[in-house]
């Protein structure tokens, strides 16, 4: 077993000892020797010691409901510090001796790498320079911890960084740790879990306090990296307008199945994007109207200017001011409808001109060495965060597009629209697209629902271009549901280009996809309303949860595949929206790894992908740490587009159709056609009480009914918290078994050798059968489950364990992650943590079932903060 290096168990010790500090300054040594015991006891059954199993669950049984409470906040607390020491120690100062983390060195060694293939200098300055990658960053409820106590986490974080100096006097080094106490303290103090449901703006907020808190910073440290890299590997620079990498969100767009997310809050969103934008702006442009006090300036910057003694105070004083202009109309608009100003600031050319102009004077002038400093960080953020921050994607389910068309054809007397056939649909929505005249007349009243649908596409339609992204229709599955939303748009106003995205999500839907997009991309008119890219989206989480990971992955890099083709073919270039998750059963592993295992050519120097739930905090939550994932991200898609991973052999492609059947039968057979699954899942699993807990804005379900009801997220968050981690490996058992047993094993090795899809999905699978434990998962059935459904969780966890077998036949080991011992020591220490927390959240679902509890009663709060520490502690969770 690997030891956890000796700097980060140092950091991890102390941490602990001052929450111990903490917890008994309130609740007294008494209160923390038990705490101490039960670590101890959670400590010596990991080890095999039956009489420290015994011991553990004898003690957690016998807490009185108020110790619940703080036992489940002390052992939820211990790994939230654990993950900030963890972080902070991948970004730590290191040693003269010490090699920098891959994450920082991956370009350098990919460029190198490149030119060695024969790619030329100019070659790859130019595929650099215009690689188009969008992270969409989403509010899901698996993010449980408040704002609050992230800011507070982010502080002890910056502790940690100061402490990390050798040089330090003991006078320096006692005022971190008073101040790491202090915070560890006011942590402790704060209440974990917010008392209500965030509103769809509060998630939104709650997504631009991550990009001013960290990206802000993160976006021009990673893109002066890149051109440092660039210019060391060719000699050649990124161009000052390069924006490799951009953002986008769903946060306050996404209303498939959210009620809570209205045309209102849309608009909302939207201005708040704006004004936070404003308001960073003014920050950086004070700061260089103080430090730009020279003098001298080219002919053009005084063609703006005129005689002024400070040339470059008086340019950035007319941006100061029109940016105070766009901050203050943006705060109003929020409350009523104002029209902006000519001062307002609506182009992103007039935010980047006057600073182009200020760093061209200063190279001009000799005076390169402060052009390249602040002010170039600034011309960074401009080009990538433009003036709206964010592109705000809109996301709706093609249901309601269907039915708000069949209330207005019915209304037309032309029949309803649901009821006809594709042809039906297709014949109208382009007679309609072509006509000048408008659809409905101006006395038309819809229904609320349909209202709403029209009002979203009023608001598209009236906001500017660059603040929205993409029109993204859930469970998209014929041409028709892509013309529906552009008539729709249409109808609303909107007279310019807007993609529109169809979303495939279940089986069928990826299977289907191919056909779909042929038809739209060969009908008339269509390709004159396509401005740049086709961008079709594919979704993880549902296919998954409708078929199990094997069946899953293999449809989506198909549907991938054909795509390409069929784009080809129609002389369209494509851009694929993957729509993953944080945790394995949504598409969720390393991004730089599931980016260099696409099909070949789908990625093509554009990628588009989705940041989930808790994943953006430990992603980019902190600026160092969002600056190695950035990198990843870059070196990934400039990899897969120069180095395309081989195309499959028909070999692994025929082994791939069999894994894929004999995944989806056993998955379906299991979730689908066990008459016993529904009700065991929601007995042996928290299910019932997430839909609850005000982990987001968004309902559990779209609608009533049993698993296909149910979100994805919820459906794999219960599954973790009990540690049996079902849905991301359930298939793989017997696809992978009888491949081995039938005599294939030399196909498979061959295959995760030579293909990067399917060694990056045995790696990821790998993973997640590490953070399983059959045992835990035994617990919650023994406290949780009827003793008739019992025998189901026994089965459940026999194929857990033939996974296991099989995974570690292919890959040859005795252990898994034999491999990776850093993460394998990592998971074995957490453990000695989330056990405690596994039990007493059993035990706390076991109560809350036996008698009726208020929301907000001490059962119910205990039982939050077991789930946020189960979530911090197995980290890719939702």
């Amino acid at each position: 077993m690997a030891e956890i290096d000796a700097r980060l168990r140092e950091e991890v010790h102390l941490l602990g000892e001052l929450l111990g500090h903490t917890i008994c300054t309130q609740l007294g040594d008494e209160f923390l020797d038990k705490i101490e015991r039960i670590r101890k006891a959670a400590k010596a059954g990991r080890s095999g010691s039956a009489a420290g199993t015994e011991q553990l669950t004898s003690t957690l049984g016998d807490l009185d409901d108020d110790e619940l409470l703080p036992v489940a906040r002390a052992f939820n607390q211990f790994l939230n510090l654990a993950n900030i020491a963890e972080q902070q120690h991948r970004v730590r100062r290191r040693r003269a001796d010490e090699p920098e983390p891959f994450e920082l060195r991956v370009l350098d060694e990919l460029l190198q790498r490149l030119l060695a293939e024969g790619h030329s200098r100019d070659e790859l300055a130019r595929q650099l320079g215009r690689l188009d990658i969008e992270l969409v960053l989403t509010a899901h409820p698996t993010e449980v911890a408040r704002r609050t106590l992230i800011q507070k986490y982010d502080a002890i974080a910056a502790q940690l960084t100061a402490l990390d100096h050798s040089d330090l006097l003991p006078a320096e080094r006692e005022r971190i740790i008073e101040r790491l106490q202090r915070l560890i303290a006011e942590a402790w103090h704060t209440e974990e879990i917010r008392r209500s449901r965030p509103s769809p703006v509060d998630e939104a907020k709650w997504g631009f306090a991550v990009i001013e808190h960290s990206l802000w910073q993160a976006v021009p440290q990673f893109l002066r990296r890149a051109d440092q890299s660039l210019q060391a590997a060719t000699g050649l620079r990124l161009p000052l307008e390069a924006a490799p990498i951009r953002f986008a969100s769903w946060m306050g767009g996404d209303r498939d199945g959210n009620p809570n997310v209205t045309a209102r809050v849309t608009r909302e969103v939207l201005l708040l994007a704006r004004w936070m934008a404003a308001d960073l702006y003014l920050r950086d442009v004070d700061h260089l109207a103080a430090e730009l006090s020279m003098q001298q300036a080219s002919d053009e910057l005084r063609a703006q200017v005129g005689d002024s003694a400070e040339p470059y105070r008086a340019l950035l004083k007319q941006l100061r001011e029109r940016l105070r202009e766009t901050r203050s109309w943006a705060q109003q608009a929020l409350t009523a409808d104002i029209a902006a100003g000519p001062a307002v600031l609506q182009d992103n050319r007039d935010l980047l001109a006057p600073l182009q102009l200020c760093y061209q004077s200063l190279h001009t002038c000799g005076m390169g060495v402060i052009a390249d400093g602040p002010l170039l960080d600034c011309l960074r953020r401009a080009a990538t965060f433009g003036l709206f921050l964010v592109r705000l994607d809109v996301r709706q389910d093609s249901t309601r597009h269907a039915a708000a068309l069949s209330e207005i054809t019915d209304y037309l007397g032309l029949g309803r629209y649901a009821e006809w056939d594709e042809e039906q649909r297709l014949a109208f929505l382009q007679r309609e697209l072509d006509s000048r005249r408008p659809l409905l007349p101006s006395d038309y009243r819809p229904s609320a629902d349909t209202a709403e649908v029209l009002a979203t596409c009023r608001e598209v339609a009236a906001a500017p271009a660059a603040s929205l992204g993409s029109y993204v229709i859930s469970m998209a599955g014929a041409a028709s549901d892509v013309l529906a939303v552009q008539l729709l748009l249409k109808e609303a106003g909107l007279r310019r280009p807007m993609r529109v995205v169809p979303l495939f999500e279940t089986l069928a839907d990826l299977d289907h996809a191919g056909p779909v997009m042929d038809r739209l991309l060969g009908l008339p008119g269509y390709r004159a309303r396509l401005h740049g890219p086709q961008e079709v989206m594919i979704g993880y989480s549902d296919s998954a949860k409708d078929a199990g990971t094997t069946a899953a992955a293999w449809a989506q890099y198909r549907a991938q595949e054909e795509l390409v083709r069929l784009c080809h073919e129609h002389q369209v270039e494509l851009l694929l929206f993957h729509g993953r998750g944080g945790t394995v059963g949504r598409g969720g592993g390393p991004a730089h790894a599931a980016i260099l295992s696409q099909p070949p050519g789908s990625v093509a120097g554009r990628f588009r992908t989705t940041e989930q739930g808790e994943m953006i905090r430990f992603k980019f939550g902190l600026p160092d740490i969002a600056e190695q994932n950035l990198n990843l991200y870059l070196a990934a898609v400039l990899e897969a587009t120069l180095l395309p991973p081989p195309a499959p052999q028909p070999s692994w492609r025929a082994m791939m159709d069999r894994l894929a059947d004999v995944g989806v039968k056993a998955y379906r057979g299991v979730v689908r056609e066990h008459p016993q699954f529904v009700e065991y899942f929601r007995q042996a699993t928290p299910e019932q009480e997430l839909g609850r807990l005000p982990l987001g804005s968004r309902p559990a379900k779209r609608r009533q009914g049993g698993v296909e009801s149910l979100r994805a997220i919820p459906w794999i968050f219960a599954w973790t918290q009990t540690r049996l981690m079902l849905p991301a490996w359930l298939g793989w058992e017997q696809a992978l078994g009888q491949a081995l047993a039938g005599g294939d094993a030399e196909l498979l090795k061959d295959m995760r050798e030579h293909w990067p899809f399917f060694r990056t999905r045995i790696d990821m699978l790998e993973m997640v059968l590490a953070k399983a434990d059959a045992s835990i998962a035994a617990l919650y059935d023994e406290r949780l489950v009827e003793p008739a459904l019992q025998p189901l969780g026994a089965q459940l966890r026999d194929l857990l364990s033939q996974a296991c077998t099989a995974v570690l036949e292919l890959t040859g080991q005795s252990r898994l992650l034999a491999h990776n011992p850093e993460t394998l020591e990592s998971i074995s220490v957490r453990n000695t943590y989330l056990d405690p927390l596994h039990l007493l959240q059993a035990e706390l679902l076991a109560r809350c079932r036996q008698r009726e509890q208020a929301p907000e009663s001490p059962l119910e709060q205990a039982l939050l903060v077991s789930v946020a520490g189960i979530a911090a502690g197995l980290r890719n969770t939702g």
